[in-house]
């Protein structure tokens, strides 16, 4: 299952969110698998501070688990000082639609 979606970053954060991505926890990258979630990309729209990303994943449900995390949880408390976010701090996000895929 394909999964996008997007959130924003603060102004002036796009390099910080950028190195805080390259040097990701090897405990967050197994959570996410764990979570049955592969081939995750995260996109920059430089102009809005938009990020769009694109994820995929094995099943809703399961995915939508990972939120109650422990380290999904210390991961967005990492990250709350360079988004949005809502008052639990994981980002705001908007699931977009797929209107076309190629394979």
């Amino acid at each position: 299952m394909r999964k996008a979606f997007k959130m924003k970053l603060y102004e002036g954060m796009a390099e910080e969110y950028e190195r805080r991505h390259n040097a990701l926890w090897p405990e967050m990258k197994e959570m996410i698998h764990r979570y049955g979630g592969s081939h995750y990309a995260i996109f920059l729209d430089e102009e809005t501070n938009v990020l769009y990303g694109y994820l995929e994943i094995e099943d809703e449900e399961k995915w939508n688990a990972s939120s109650e995390d422990a380290i999904c949880r210390k991961w967005w408390d990492y990250m709350a000082d360079i988004m949005e976010t809502n008052l639990d701090n994981s980002p705001v996000s908007k699931d977009l639609k797929e209107v076309f895929y190629l394979e």
